[in-house]
């Protein structure tokens, strides 16, 4: 095998462990957008009960202390939510950048099995065409020695 051949593996086994971490970092990406997207729909979902506890107490009256409860609790429900979608949305864009750095390294890693392959279609054509030559030897040889 030549030297040539080496390189090309060594650099081949490199992409594929690249590939294999970009592939370890997107599923974690993804599990991490998939837990921030979680707590959103638990915060709306939260903040939808207790505005509809909200609404319940102001049909059965409340006083003005009760008002201001829930009317401050309903607000910082807002920002929180209103934090979670940056948050999300934060996520979403740091996983799109890991799905692009896979498609990069997968990508890169394919051309590296491509130049693989061919090196060795190429050391194959070249042995079998070096034994061709060695029986065509042999043959002229053979028909050499009958002829004599």
């Amino acid at each position: 095998m030549s030297s040539h051949n080496n390189s090309i593996k060594t650099l081949l086994n490199h992409a594929h462990s690249k590939v294999d971490e970009a592939t370890r970092r997107l599923g974690e990406l993804l599990a991490g957008e998939h837990a921030c997207e979680v707590k959103l729909e638990m915060l709306v979902q939260y903040r939808h009960e207790y505005r509809s506890r909200f609404m319940q107490a102001a049909r059965d009256g409340m006083g003005p202390d009760a008002w201001r409860n829930y009317s401050s609790f309903i607000a910082k429900l807002d920002e929180a939510i209103h934090l979670q979608q940056g948050i999300v949305e934060q996520s979403k864009r740091l996983t799109a950048s890991g799905q692009q750095q896979w498609m990069h390294e997968r990508n890169r890693m394919k051309a590296f099995d491509a130049l693989s392959q061919r090196q060795t279609a190429q050391e194959l054509r070249k042995h079998n065409k070096q034994e061709q030559s060695i029986s065509d030897e042999h043959a002229v040889k053979q028909f050499r020695k009958e002829e004599e």
